[in-house]
């Protein structure tokens, strides 16, 4: 039977909406009074809810005490601006890899960078593995060679550029939020709209990637679907799934 495996590390996602009319008078802050609040599963269970939302059999790896581990945007009501971000502190422990199964027809990781997977393990993964998508925040290297299709923002790409060898050129799928996407040198456009929130966008467009893979194997076709997907959750507010 065909499945899927998410793999990594997860989080919280905590809106606050609030309403602001006054500085204080101490110092030239904004004075918020919240209004309400609302909170979904966030990092690599965004991913995973968002393709168990269109391929029921799909499984999670994750750090078990994800529900501890918090990202809090407090967020204006009226325009969805952004006042400021908390995050909590609390330590992800390592993945212990030898608890992984790797009968799976794609692996997704998804690496925020906190700790649970290093390059290491990454490299681990993509060696037992031969269809393993990656979406990552560290800096690329030879350490992602065997991946599959490696899928990084913008900001991310910039970051790695100087790293970038042949070896996984040909494998980086690179976001630019309004701009689309490119892969290997082919520019994959979006229709332009208006962006109420950005959040989770990478998630979903990971999560829209693997859906039309595992059913078509046709990673152009995939990638045109990843941008409809990304596109339609940033018109809405907060993080929301397929």
């Amino acid at each position: 039977m065909k499945k899927i495996l998410v793999i990594g590390e997860s989080c919280r996602d905590i809106f606050v909406y609030c309403d602001s009319r006054r500085l204080c008078p101490d110092i030239p802050v904004p004075v918020l009074s919240i209004l309400n609040q609302t909170e979904n599963p966030g990092m690599a269970k965004n991913v995973f809810r968002n393709i168990q939302s269109q391929i029921q059999d799909c499984d999670l790896f994750t750090n078990a005490n994800w529900h501890q581990i918090t990202k809090t945007r407090f967020v204006h009501e009226n325009t969805n601006h952004m006042f400021f971000r908390v995050d909590s502190v609390d330590e992800i422990k390592r993945i212990n890899l030898s608890q992984l199964d790797y009968n799976y027809d794609i692996v997704v990781i998804s690496d925020y960078n906190k700790g649970y997977l290093s390059e290491e393990d990454i490299e681990t993964i993509c060696r037992n593995h031969q269809n393993v998508f990656v979406d990552t925040k560290k800096i690329l290297g030879e350490w992602i060679k065997e991946a599959a299709y490696i899928k990084v923002n913008d900001f991310e790409y910039r970051h790695s550029e100087k790293e970038i060898r042949k070896s996984f050129r040909d494998k980086i799928i690179r976001t630019m939020g309004e701009d689309g996407c490119e892969f290997r040198g082919e520019r994959f456009p979006v229709n332009k709209i208006e962006v109420k929130d950005s959040s989770g966008a990478g998630d979903t467009f990971m999560a829209g990637l693997v859906i039309k893979y595992f059913t078509t194997g046709d990673i152009l076709e995939s990638i045109r679907f990843a941008n409809q997907c990304a596109s339609k959750v940033v018109a809405q507010r907060g993080v929301t799934t397929l």
